[in-house]
């Protein structure tokens, strides 16, 4: 898949992913399982923040092609 097709998670955007944002709902998820969402430049932060503030966010890296 290239990079260009990846499109942000944020409601209505469009744009191009750049980052990946692992989460994981302690409550739903065993430890171990890590969910994903991805964001643009325009909306790391507000997706970071909504994730954090409930504890979710784990950490963010960056969008990288998978090694084939």
């Amino acid at each position: 898949m290239e990079l260009e097709n990846v499109v942000c998670s944020a409601r209505g955007c469009r744009a191009s992913a750049r980052h990946v944002l692992v989460w994981n709902n302690p409550k739903v998820h065993a430890p171990d399982r890590e969910k994903t969402w991805v964001a643009c430049d325009d909306h790391r932060s507000s997706l970071s923040e909504y994730l954090d503030v409930r504890g979710f966010l784990q950490r963010v890296d960056p969008l990288t092609p998978d090694p084939d």
